[in-house]
């Protein structure tokens, strides 16, 4: 019993280190588990994820230590293991956060600790992953049919195909500086699930695909970082890599189902929205997975007529929801509402955060997709 207090006191001691304060993996606060294998500090959600392939881990308060297991964490420790196994993690890759998805958590662990691929004694994207077949949902329908994708490092573009045989000619080809890739598990209802979206002449595109391999899945994702990533170092030569990624254009606020107001008929209609943070635009869909928007507003700043505030309606006919945002633009009022009111706040704080950005000139030349919306009330 003495030894167990002592060891469970060194192990708290240890957490209490900056670079233990944080799980090693996704960087959750107030790790409570570890691997004695590795000598790793973790959250509950990756210590489930490395019990999955290895029997070494515990918990730091209920599991019982022995001399031999604190001192393996005593030299080891997060520091020491990402010198390791994070040597040589490529600029693009993602690595993810406690609120990401599972299959992106999953594979990062697996990546570093199972596969060794930032050990620095492999290379990179693996090589075959410029070809291969997703599950892609259609247009017009729920039903998810094998496409085949090939992307060009050197042309820059993602290309899908309707068949295997590529001498009918390609779907569409994606320009990769028009490309944004995330991870919509919910939305799609799949645990692979990938949102592909970019930028058409005359509006937004979004493809639904997904892989049943997790890993094929999240190399996918970021081999089409890898090439966002080589093209802006293409076209920012003088850039750093700090600079570059910067530029990783991401969907950064979750889709809701969110409401819209239509002040002529004063009725409430449902529509999904997401926010694309680095254009400043707020897009609206009539379904979740739609393939194209039916809307998409502007957040300008308040020196150009933007507000964005807290809105209570006198008249919610069409709704029970209650907790409304009002979004001011030069062109119109938008008002829309929330089921939760934690929902309300999160729009609200992300409007404002690039509300309180200054427009940049490239701003200035997105504001017209702002009158896309007002055909649809």
């Amino acid at each position: 019993m003495v030894n167990h207090e002592r060891n469970k006191k060194i192990l708290l001691d240890l957490l209490k280190q900056p670079e233990n304060s944080r799980c090693a993996d996704c960087g959750a606060p107030d790790p409570d588990w570890a691997s004695y294998r590795l000598g790793v500090f973790l959250c509950l959600k990756c210590s489930g994820i490395h019990r999955s392939f290895s029997c070494q881990i515990k918990s730091i308060e209920l599991d019982f230590w022995d001399d031999k297991q604190v001192e393996i964490m005593k030299s080891n420790g997060n520091a020491s293991a990402k010198a390791i196994y994070e040597k040589a993690v490529p600029p693009y890759y993602y690595q993810p956060c406690q609120s990401d998805c599972n299959v992106l958590v999953e594979q990062w662990i697996r990546a570093k600790y199972e596969r060794m691929e930032f050990t620095g004694e492999t290379k990179y994207p693996p090589p075959p992953y410029t070809t291969g077949i997703l599950w892609k949902k259609g247009k017009e329908n729920t039903q998810f049919l094998k496409r085949k994708f090939v992307l060009s490092e050197r042309g820059f573009t993602l290309t899908y195909y309707n068949r295997e045989d590529e001498s009918k000619g390609p779907k569409a080809v994606i320009f990769i500086k028009d490309l944004n890739a995330t991870f919509q598990t919910e939305k799609i209802g799949h645990p692979h699930g990938l949102q592909i979206t970019y930028q058409t002449e005359h509006n937004t595109r979004n493809l639904f695909v997904y892989h049943e391999n997790p890993e094929d899945i999240v190399t996918w994702y970021n081999v089409i970082r890898a090439a966002r990533y080589s093209y802006l170092k293409t076209a920012y030569p003088t850039g750093s890599d700090k600079e570059v990624r910067l530029f990783f254009k991401e969907f950064t606020q979750k889709l809701y189902p969110t409401t819209t107001f239509d002040f002529q008929k004063e009725q409430f209609k449902k529509r999904w929205f997401v926010l694309d943070s680095q254009t400043r635009k707020l897009y609206y869909f009539k379904d979740q997975l739609d393939a194209e928007e039916l809307g998409v507003i502007f957040i300008g700043t308040e020196s150009n007529s933007y507000s964005v505030a807290a809105f209570a309606p006198k008249s919610t006919r069409g709704n029970k929801w209650k907790h409304g945002i009002m979004v001011d633009t030069p062109a119109r009022q938008f008002v829309l509402m929330c089921e939760q009111e934690k929902e309300q706040r999160e729009w609200i704080d992300a409007l404002r955060k690039i509300q309180s950005r200054p427009m940049s000139p490239q701003d200035y030349t997105g504001k017209p997709f702002e009158l896309w919306s007002l055909t649809d009330t």
